[in-house]
C-alpha cells in the first residue's frame, strides 16, 4: 500500500488549516434514532455552497481514504509544521476509536500547536473514550457541540452551543458569543475556540435548512 499524502484545507473563515472528511457520512453523531439530521446539522454549512464542488469534496473524500495508509500521522505533523493553530474537522467528524486514536498522536507529536477539535462523536462510547485521553493533552481543546439551535447547553469541560438571535444576548463568565458574523464570516483576532479559559462557545444560528435528499 502506498503511504499516506494527507490533504489541508484552508476555510475562508478559519485563521489556520484543517484537515476534513465529507459531511454526514462521517457524522454519526448528526443523526438522531430515526437516522434524520439533530436540529444543529439540519443546516449543515459543509453541505451547500463551495463544499458541493467537485474539486473540494475530492479532498475530503481523498482524506477518507488516505487516513488509514502507512505514515499518516508522521505526513500530519510534517503538514502542520511550526502551524500555531490548527483546526481538525471544519467538515465530518471522528467516526472511528482508531481515527481519535491517530489524531491523537499527531496532536501529541505537534506540541507547539494549539488543537481544536469540535464534536459530536462523544455518543459513541468508544469513541468517547479515545477523546478522554486527547483531551489531557495540553494543546488541545476538544469541545462538545450541542445538538441544540436554542441554546440548550450539554455536560463537558469544553463545549458548543447555538442560539437564535445574538442580538440582546450578553454570555455569562466562561462562555463567549462568536463574533465572526460581525467579521464578515472571519475568525479575525478572536481565538476563543482554541482557548482553555472558555468554556462554552455559543454561535448565532445562521445558514439555511439542507435539502432531505442530501441527508439520504
Amino acid at each position: 500500500m502506498e503511504n499516506s499524502i494527507p490533504k489541508l484545507s484552508q476555510a475562508s473563515k478559519m485563521p489556520c488549516k484543517s484537515w476534513s472528511l465529507p459531511a454526514w457520512d462521517t457524522c454519526p453523531g448528526a443523526r438522531k434514532d430515526d437516522g434524520t439530521p439533530v436540529d444543529a446539522c439540519s443546516m449543515c454549512y459543509a453541505l451547500q455552497g463551495r463544499y458541493t464542488f467537485g474539486v473540494v469534496k475530492a479532498v475530503r473524500e481523498h482524506n477518507l481514504q488516505d487516513w488509514e495508509k502507512p505514515g499518516w500521522i508522521d505526513a500530519m505533523i510534517s503538514h502542520i509544521g511550526k502551524s500555531q493553530y490548527f483546526r481538525w474537522f471544519d467538515s465530518g467528524d471522528v467516526y472511528s476509536p482508531k481515527l481519535a486514536a491517530l489524531i491523537g498522536a499527531v496532536i501529541g507529536g505537534t506540541p507547539n500547536c494549539r488543537h481544536w477539535l469540535p464534536t459530536r462523536a462523544y455518543k459513541d462510547p468508544d469513541i468517547n473514550f479515545v477523546l478522554g485521553a486527547i483531551e489531557m493533552l495540553p494543546n488541545v481543546i476538544v469541545r462538545l457541540s450541542s445538538d441544540s439551535i436554542t441554546g440548550e447547553r450539554i455536560e463537558g469541560n469544553h463545549t458548543s452551543t447555538i442560539i437564535p438571535d445574538p442580538t440582546h444576548y450578553t454570555p455569562e463568565k466562561g462562555a463567549v458569543l462568536c463574533t465572526a458574523y460581525r467579521r464578515k464570516g472571519k475568525c479575525g483576532p478572536c481565538r476563543a475556540c482554541w482557548s482553555s479559559k472558555i468554556h462554552t462557545t455559543i454561535y448565532p444560528l445562521h445558514g439555511k435548512p439542507v435539502k432531505e435528499q442530501q441527508f439520504a
